[in-house]
C-alpha cells in the first residue's frame, strides 16, 4: 500500500447509514420472563426494606484495557380462523344432498304429469308424494322396466358415494390447513415470547455491536420497591488498578442446555442458502478462495524463503529478520524434542508481546505440537484450571510470572495438581532486547524490587536462552496436515467455565487467507503491522501475527497499549496496518499529543470487540487519512467472520459482510431460517469454524448442531447482505472490550465470609463502555468495607474483572423462584444516574 495515499477522500462518499428501525421488542423477550408470575407473599415476609446503600467507586487504571475479539419476523398472515373452517366443513356435507333431493322431486313430478297426458300411469311406488292417492282408482296399464330403475338407483348411489368422497377430501384439506395455521401461530408466539437460546462462543470472547432500543420485559419481582429504599452513597476512591495486559476476550458461544424456552432448539437445515452479500463485494474480492492443506507454520517457512532478509519483528529497538526468526523457531522445536515433547502434545505459552512469544508460537507448531495460549494475567486458580484441563506437558513463560506458576505446581510438582506439566521453560524480557538495553533491564528490575529466584536445573525448569543455544537450527520434518489440531484457545461459556476451543491448522490458515483477501491492497514484503493488541488472544494472533507473516510484513511489537507509546510508534515507525478496539481509537483521538503526531502512515484499521461510534470513525480517518472499519468474530471462528469492505461500500453501524466461503444466516428458536430484516440468532459456517470444544463433546454438538456455529447473538441481515447485531447475551459485561462473566465475580464474592448475597452487573462507563458494579448483602451481624472486598477480589480475579463500584443493601430484588432481577438493578442504577446528573 502507498503510505502517501494520493487522492484518498477522508470520508468515503459511498458510505450508507444502516436501517435505523428498531426491532420488535417482543422478539427479544424470553419465555421465562413472560411466563413467571408474581406469587403471593407468605405471611410474615416483608415487602418493604429500608436499605442504607453505600457505593464505593474504585478508580480505573490509567491504562486502557482492550479486548481483541470482534465486536468484538415478519409475521406470517393467518388465512382463515380454524373455527370458521370447521363451520364450513360441517355445513357442506349436509347442504348439498338436500339440494339434490329437491331437484329430484321437481323432475319426478313433471314426468308423472307428462305420462298422465299420454295415458300412462306409473306404479304407486314411483308416484311423487301427494300423487299416490290420485292414482289409486286408475287401472295399471304400464310399469317402468325394473332394470332401468335399478340402473338409475345404482347411478344415484355411485354419485352419492363420489360426493361423499369429495366431501371427505375437502374436510381433510381443511384440517391440514388448520394444522398449518396453528403451527404458524405457534411459531409466531415463540418468536414473540421466547428468547432465542444463547450460545456462547461465547469471550464469544461475541461481543455485540449494538444495544436494543427497548429493554425486554423483566420477570415480576417479589418485593423490594427500590424507590422506598433510602440510599446513602459514599464514593470511596481506592488505589489505582495495577497496569494490566489485555486478556483474551471471550466470545459468546452459549452452550447452556437450559434454554429459556420449553422446546428443544432445533438445528437449521443444511440446504444451500442465498448469499446476497456477494453482490456487495468489491470486484477485487473473490467469492471463494484456495486454502493450502498444510501447517500454519508453513507461512513462516515461505516468508523466510522469499523475504529472508526482511524485518519480521521490531521490538524496543531490536530488529529480527525472517531468516533469524525461522532459525530460532527451529531451534526451539528441536529443543522441545530433546525434552521429550512430541507431535500432538500440548505446550502452553504464557508471554506478553515480545519476540519470544512469536518464536515460541511457530516453534511449537513446527514440531507438530499444540499451542495452548495462556493469559499472563490469570490468577492461580484460573491458571491451574487451564493447564490441568489442557493436559499441557510444558509451558514457556517469563521470569515475571514464575512465582505464580510455582505456587500452582507446588513444592512437589510430580504429585501436585499439575503432574502432566513436566517442563517449565523460562525466559526474560531482556532476552529480546538489543544491546545495551539487555544489560540495563536487570538493573531496572532490581531497582524496582524484583528478584527472580528460579531453581534452574531442577523441577524440570529450563532456561529458554540456554535451550535454544544447545539446539539445532535444522528444520523438523513432520506429517502435519490441515486437519491436525494447532491451537487450544480458551474462552468462557454461559456459566463462565473456560473451555478450550480446538482450532485446526486449516481453521487458522483459512482465516488468515480470508483476512488477507479482504485487505487486497496490502503488498507482500512492504507492510508494517502495529501490534498493540495481545498476541495471546485469537484476534491478535490471526490479524496480527499470522497475517503479518503471511504478507512477509514487519510486526511492530508493543508490550502493552499506552497512548504515548502508540503515538510515538506511529510517528517514528510508520505502521500501515493497525488492528484494534474502539476504546483504543477513542483514547488516541482524544489525547493531547495526537494533534502533534504524524499519523498519516496508517492505511487500514480493523476494529472489533464493541460497536464503533460514527464520530470516532470519522475523527480517526480524518486524522490518519486511512480506513477504519468495523468487523465481527468469535474465538470459535478463528475469529473473523464479518467485516465491512475496506475499499468499498460500507454501512455504518453494521458488522459488514461475511468473509469469502463463509455462510451466515438468521434463524429462530426452532432453527427455521428467517427472511431479510427479521431478527433472530446469527449462525455461521465456513472453513474457519472450530473443530469443537476440548473434552466437551456435548457442548460441541450443541454449538455446532446442523453444521452451523450458533453464536448466541441476535442479529438481522438486510437485502444487500450486511449484518447487524441488535442484542447480546444478557448479563455478559463488556468492559474496555473484555468479556466479563458476572458469575466469575459473584463466586469470588460469595466466598468472602461476610457476604451472604452478591450480584455483579455492568454499568455505563464513559471510558470503558461498561464497568463492573457489585451489589452486596452482608450476613447478619457481619461487616465488610469496599476496600476489603476490593483486595479480596484482586487476589482471586484478573484485574479487569475486579468490580469498580460496590453497593451494600439489605436485600436484592428477586422473582418468586429466587432469581435476582438484575435488570431491575440496572433500572435503579439508571434512575440514580439521572438523579445525580
Amino acid at each position: 500500500m502507498d503510505p502517501s495515499k494520493p487522492e484518498r477522500p477522508l470520508v468515503p462518499e459511498n458510505r450508507q447509514e444502516p436501517n435505523q428501525s428498531a426491532p420488535d421488542e417482543q422478539t427479544l423477550s424470553s419465555q421465562e420472563e413472560n411466563t413467571e408470575t408474581e406469587q403471593p407473599v407468605e405471611a410474615g415476609s416483608s415487602t418493604e426494606t429500608a436499605d442504607v446503600s453505600i457505593e464505593a467507586t474504585i478508580e480505573p487504571e490509567p491504562e486502557l484495557e482492550v479486548s481483541p475479539i470482534f465486536s468484538n419476523e415478519g409475521e406470517s398472515e393467518s388465512d382463515i380462523e380454524p373455527a370458521e373452517q370447521e363451520l364450513e366443513s360441517e355445513a357442506g356435507p349436509e347442504t348439498e344432498p338436500i339440494l339434490e333431493n329437491e331437484a329430484g322431486l321437481e323432475s319426478e313430478q313433471e314426468e308423472v304429469e307428462l305420462q298422465a297426458e299420454n295415458g300412462i300411469v306409473p306404479a304407486e311406488s314411483e308416484l311423487a308424494p301427494g300423487a299416490q292417492l290420485e292414482a289409486e282408482s286408475e287401472p295399471e296399464i304400464l310399469n317402468v322396466p325394473e332394470q332401468e330403475q335399478e340402473q338409475e338407483q345404482e347411478q344415484e348411489q355411485e354419485q352419492e358415494q363420489e360426493q361423499e368422497q369429495e366431501q371427505e377430501q375437502e374436510q381433510e384439506q381443511e384440517q391440514e390447513q388448520e394444522q398449518e395455521q396453528e403451527q404458524e401461530q405457534e411459531q409466531e408466539a415463540v418468536l414473540q415470547h421466547e428468547h432465542v437460546p444463547e450460545i456462547e462462543p461465547g469471550d464469544g470472547d461475541s461481543q455485540l455491536a449494538h444495544e436494543p432500543e427497548h429493554e425486554p420485559q423483566e420477570e415480576p419481582e417479589l418485593s423490594n420497591d427500590p424507590a422506598a429504599e433510602p440510599k446513602e452513597e459514599v464514593q470511596i476512591a481506592s488505589e489505582p488498578e495495577a497496569e494490566t495486559e489485555p486478556e483474551q476476550a471471550e466470545p459468546q458461544l452459549t452452550n447452556e442446555h437450559e434454554a429459556e424456552s420449553q422446546t428443544e432448539p432445533q438445528a437449521p437445515s443444511s440446504e444451500e442458502r442465498p448469499r446476497p452479500w456477494l453482490g456487495s463485494y468489491p470486484e477485487e474480492i473473490p467469492a471463494s478462495l484456495d486454502y493450502p492443506n498444510h501447517s500454519i507454520a508453513c507461512l513462516l517457512t515461505k516468508a523466510a524463503e522469499n523475504y529472508s532478509n526482511n524485518e519480521a519483528i521490531y521490538f524496543m529497538g531490536k530488529s529480527i529478520s525472517y531468516r533469524s526468526l525461522l532459525q530460532d523457531a527451529n531451534r526451539l522445536a528441536n529443543g522441545l524434542i530433546s525434552l521429550g515433547i512430541s507431535q500432538g502434545d500440548r505446550v502452553a505459552i504464557m508471554l506478553p508481546n515480545c519476540p519470544q512469544a512469536v518464536t515460541a508460537y511457530f516453534g511449537v507448531l513446527l514440531l507438530g505440537a499444540v499451542v495452548v495460549q495462556t493469559n499472563p494475567l490469570y490468577v492461580e486458580r484460573e491458571l491451574q484450571h487451564q493447564l490441568s484441563d489442557s493436559g499441557a506437558s510444558a509451558i514457556i513463560t517469563a521470569d515475571l510470572f514464575y512465582a505464580r506458576l510455582a505456587r500452582v505446581r507446588g513444592e512437589h510438582p510430580e504429585t501436585g495438581p499439575l503432574p502432566k506439566l513436566r517442563h517449565v521453560i523460562v525466559t526474560s524480557i531482556k532476552d529480546g532486547l538489543p544491546f545495551p538495553k539487555n544489560l540495563l533491564y536487570p538493573l531496572k528490575q532490581r531497582k524496582e524490587g524484583f528478584r527472580a529466584d528460579i531453581p534452574y536445573g531442577s523441577l524440570g525448569i529450563v532456561a529458554y536462552k540456554r535451550l535454544l543455544g544447545a539446539s539445532s537450527a535444522l528444520p523438523v520434518v513432520t506429517d502435519t496436515t490441515g486437519d491436525d489440531l494447532a491451537l487450544l484457545q480458551y474462552t468462557g461459556g454461559t456459566t463462565g467455565t473456560p473451555k478450550g476451543v480446538m482450532l485446526t491448522h486449516r481453521n487458522l490458515v483459512a482465516n488468515t487467507v480470508q483476512t488477507a483477501a479482504w485487505c487486497y491492497k496490502a503488498k507482500d514484503g512492504e507492510e508494517k503491522f502495529l501490534a498493540a493488541l495481545p498476541l495471546f488472544h485469537v484476534f491478535g494472533l490471526t490479524v496480527l501475527m499470522n497475517m503479518s507473516v503471511m504478507k512477509a510484513g514487519s510486526l511492530l511489537l508493543l508490550p502493552r497499549f499506552e497512548v504515548p507509546a502508540v503515538l510515538q510508534a506511529i510517528d517514528r515507525l510508520k505502521p500501515t496496518i493497525f488492528p484494534g478496539a474502539p476504546t483504543m481509537y477513542v483514547a488516541l483521538i482524544n489525547h493531547k499529543v495526537a494533534v502533534h503526531s504524524d499519523l498519516s502512515s496508517i492505511e487500514v484499521c480493523i476494529s472489533g470487540s464493541a460497536a464503533l461510534p460514527l464520530e470516532v470513525q470519522d475523527r480517526f480517518e480524518e486524522m490518519t487519512g486511512g480506513r477504519l472499519i468495523e468487523g465481527y468474530g468469535l474465538t470459535e471462528s478463528s475469529p473473523v467472520t464479518h467485516a465491512n469492505p475496506i475499499w468499498g461500500k460500507r454501512k455504518i453501524g453494521t458488522i459488514g459482510l461475511p468473509f469469502p466461503d463463509t455462510e451466515a444466516a438468521i434463524v429462530n428458536a426452532e432453527g427455521d431460517f428467517l427472511p431479510v430484516g427479521a431478527i433472530g440468532e446469527l449462525v455461521i459456517r465456513g472453513p474457519q469454524v472450530m473443530k469443537g470444544y476440548w473434552n466437551h463433546p456435548e457442548e460441541t454438538a450443541y454449538a455446532l448442531r446442523g453444521g452451523w456455529l450458533h453464536t448466541g447473538d441476535l442479529g438481522a441481515m438486510d437485502e444487500e447482505g450486511f449484518f447487524t447485531i441488535v442484542d447480546r447475551m444478557k448479563d455478559v459485561i463488556i468492559a474496555g472490550g473484555f468479556n466479563i462473566y458476572p458469575r466469575d465475580v459473584e463466586e469470588v464474592l460469595f466466598e468472602h465470609p461476610a457476604v451472604m448475597e452478591a450480584a455483579a452487573v455492568g454499568v455505563k462507563d464513559a471510558y470503558r463502555g461498561e464497568t463492573v458494579k457489585a451489589f452486596i448483602v452482608c450476613k447478619e451481624g457481619a461487616e465488610v468495607s469496599p476496600e476489603e472486598l476490593d483486595q479480596w477480589c484482586r487476589e482471586r480475579l484478573a484485574a479487569f474483572k475486579v468490580p469498580h463500584v460496590y453497593e451494600f443493601r439489605s436485600s436484592l430484588p428477586k422473582t418468586m423462584i429466587g432469581k435476582v432481577l438484575k435488570r431491575k438493578l440496572l433500572e435503579e442504577e439508571h434512575t440514580d444516574t439521572e438523579k445525580r446528573s
